[in-house]
């Protein structure tokens, strides 16, 4: 855990700084067959080209409001993150018609069409994969994303007293997430190196602490799984297993 850290956007650049090439968050789903794993370099990469997107071509600036609509997916973690390090605030499962941009995915376009601002869609397809046909009134995240820069330099860049997250209507700084973050990696006995794995959604900061904030916070990593109720207990046990997994949440 570095304690140096004091934003959630620190907390990749701590994972980057420890060993860019570990694992850092790896996503299952299970009704799809689906794996990917990301390193800390990739993540980061990921992460740099959405911040990017987010500041030069929206022109979103800290202290916007971002509604989230997106399930539990490596590619959520990536705009968290991305958001953490431009200062844009991100509600949760929150309220397009309310919020400065909005970011769907492909079963909540029709609620995300409220927002007057920017509409962000994801595919949410294997290997980040871009829609057919872009919906109408919206930007494919998938075509607009790799088309940025691999580095990312705020023009503004938010501080630990800056709003950063609303969640299930909790409202948190960055510096207030990461105190609860490295509380929870605390909690749950989280060290470097320790891999959770995870199969509670992104709805309620219990579902984003244990898929993403507190492994992190502890320089471990996250083993994030959706639809698990299709997988059988040998096949979840073999998982387990092969991921190297020391730590749970469900």
């Amino acid at each position: 855990m570095n304690t140096a850290d004091r934003t959630p956007a620190d907390l990749l650049r701590s994972a980057l700084a420890g060993d860019a090439s570990r694992p850092l968050v790896t996503y299952y789903d299970d009704a799809t067959g689906e794996r990917v794993e990301l390193s800390a370099a990739t993540l980061a990469n990921w992460v740099a080209k959405t911040a990017n997107l987010l500041q030069d071509e929206l022109a979103a600036a800290r202290g916007e409001r971002l509604a989230l609509l997106l399930p539990a997916h490596w590619q959520t973690a990536v705009w968290l993150l991305a958001c953490a390090a431009t200062g844009v605030v991100v509600e949760v499962d929150g309220d397009p018609a309310e919020a400065d941009l909005v970011v769907a995915g492909p079963d909540r376009l029709d609620q995300a069409r409220a927002c007057r601002g920017e509409r962000l869609a994801l595919a949410l397809r294997p290997l980040g994969g871009r829609f057919p046909e872009a919906p109408e009134g919206f930007t494919d995240y998938a075509v607009a994303a790799p088309a940025q820069g691999d580095v990312f330099a705020a023009l503004d860049p938010p501080g630990p007293d800056d709003p950063a997250l609303v969640v299930d209507g909790l409202a948190l700084t960055g510096g207030e997430l990461l105190a609860r973050a490295r509380a929870d990696a605390a909690e749950r006995g989280l060290v470097p190196g320790s891999r959770l794995m995870s199969t509670l959604g992104y709805g309620s900061w219990a579902g984003l602490s244990a898929g993403l904030f507190a492994p992190l916070a502890a320089g471990g990593s996250v083993v994030l799984c959706r639809n698990t109720d299709r997988l059988t207990a040998e096949a979840r046990a073999a998982r387990q297993e092969s991921e190297r997994v020391t730590h749970f949440a469900d």
